[in-house]
């Protein structure tokens, strides 16, 4: 299981980005993670992956646990070679570069295994088999999207972390990367699915969590969040509320539990 206990996170000595984050994301599961812009979702898959020092942040209470075992004193690759992958918000792919060769980057800490999983990546995108020479630049957002999560399996990820994958694709992008989300899960890896669009992320995920100020407020089954009132009017546009409530941190009843089982 990969895990953060407690976390607390502070960029730049000054600015305390989370506090005292607790999330569990088993092996083989979906969990979904909720939370508008600047929640601290972003700073948390930063945690989980060694990247807090490249935007000058550090972990200064916490931990962040790989069975049970702390990683987040390690460097970021070496985190990558025991199976924790991140696909970036906004893609983030090599635009000079051909797709073939984008995916070859991806394999570097498994360079044994490189042909078996560009197949099984092609397999997952057709399309890039059939564009695989086409420089990377010229590829629509979706196929951006497809290049960077494909991209991240060339390693075999045992955990699987993406942010915003559907951000800006139109709809029928956004059922084809769902399907793939949900294949990758299905053939064994855990996902951390940071998502604006609650309504997909929930639908496939086991357990979801909400994030408000650097905190969690709520983590619940996805079932039970899909049918909570409050979710359903902050997240999913449904029942609007009429008593003023602003904020998650307003409805008295969320509390963050220190412990879940899905």
């Amino acid at each position: 299981m990969l895990s953060a206990r407690n976390l607390e996170v502070v960029y730049d000595d000054v600015v305390l980005a989370l506090r005292g984050v607790s999330i569990d994301i088993p092996d083989g599961e979906i969990i979904a993670l909720l939370g508008s812009n600047g929640a601290g979702k972003t700073t948390l898959l930063r945690a989980l992956t060694g990247l807090l020092d490249v935007h000058d942040a550090e972990i200064t209470k916490g931990r962040v646990t790989l069975d049970e075992q702390p990683i987040h004193h390690l460097a970021p690759e070496r985190i990558v070679r025991r199976g924790v992958r991140q696909v970036l918000e906004g893609r983030r792919v090599f635009v000079e570069m051909s797709i073939e060769d984008n995916l070859r980057t991806g394999a570097h800490t498994l360079r044994s295994e490189m042909a078996t999983n560009m197949e099984r990546v092609y397999d997952l995108f057709p399309v890039l088999r059939e564009r695989r020479s086409r420089t990377a630049g010229y590829l629509s957002g979706g196929e951006q999207q497809m290049l960077a999560i494909g991209r991240a399996m060339m390693s075999s990820p045992r955990y699987l972390l993406l942010d915003e994958p559907t951000l800006g694709l139109a709809p029928k992008l956004v059922e084809t990367i769902r399907d793939v989300i949900l294949e990758i899960n299905k053939a064994g890896t855990g996902v951390l699915l940071i998502e604006q669009n609650a309504t997909m992320a929930l639908s496939i995920a086991s357990h979801g969590y909400v994030m408000e100020t650097g905190r969690v407020v709520l983590d619940k089954p996805a079932t039970r969040l899909l049918a909570d009132d409050d979710i359903r009017e902050f997240y999913l546009g449904l029942h609007p509320g009429e008593d003023g409530r602003k904020s998650f941190r307003e409805v008295k009843h969320y509390r963050r539990k220190k412990r879940w089982s899905a």
